[in-house]
């Protein structure tokens, strides 16, 4: 079974973690996590886009000139495609971009995802994010101190204010929660970093709630490393 170590807010090792085998051992389908990331991101389209056609511009009412005689090309309205200012021909109309995908093949991408991201080296568990007060600077420094690089996914069990005001001026930090774990998410990160309590929540366990001693200590550990 995979495992991957756990550190605290300062990024020192505390212990090991087993991941689960159903979630982190599967089968990579590239096939199948672009069907679902093609179909996350049309889901995100308004389809608002909107052209008239030749019958839905104003104008157009009679024929421009004669139709012999002239020496110019034949016309029989202003408003035809080939006109400036007049319809245009096969544009998009406002429709539904929705792709369907069904969720046996959602939860295939994901533990997809999450294999490759196993493999790749991009995961990170840490104990426990704690803010007395939003600080993108502590923030900042957990993220250098877990040695957490480049777009960065950070998956929490539930939103946790604090937490999320600390990160969330950090451009390249993006925040997620483990119910709603997204393929997209975890394909574009370059770092995904795990609390505890969030998988658990993924593999289906009961968070695991930190003693008191444990999160001061590493709130201790924490101000050490920034000095």
């Amino acid at each position: 079974m995979a495992s991957i170590p756990i550190l605290d807010p300062a990024g020192k090792k505390v212990g090991e973690r087993e991941l689960s085998a159903s979630l982190f051992e599967a089968p990579v389908s590239v096939p199948l996590m672009h069907q679902v990331v093609v179909a996350a991101l049309a889901s995100l389209r308004a389809g608002y886009h909107s052209t008239k056609t030749g019958g839905e511009v104003s104008g157009g009412g009679r024929k421009p000139w004669r139709q012999k005689g002239t020496g110019r090309a034949r016309h029989g309205s202003n408003r035809s495609p080939i006109w400036t200012g007049g319809g245009v021909a096969h544009g998009p109309k406002p429709r539904d971009h929705d792709m369907r995908v069904n969720k046996k093949m959602k939860k295939g991408a994901l533990r997809s995802a999450l294999t490759d991201a196993l493999l790749s080296g991009k995961l990170a568990l840490v104990t426990d994010l704690a803010f007395d007060e939003p600080k993108t600077r502590a923030a900042a420094g957990v993220l250098t101190a877990l040695d957490v690089e480049g777009r960065v996914l950070l998956v929490l069990p539930e939103p946790q204010g604090t937490v999320e005001r600390s990160f969330r001026n950090l451009r390249r930090v993006r925040i997620a929660y483990a119910p709603s774990l997204g393929v997209y998410e975890v394909v574009a990160a370059d770092r995904v970093l795990f609390t505890k309590a969030a998988l658990d929540v993924l593999e289906g366990r009961e968070p695991e709630m930190a003693a008191p001693a444990e999160l001061e200590g590493a709130g201790e550990r924490l101000e050490g490393a920034k000095q």
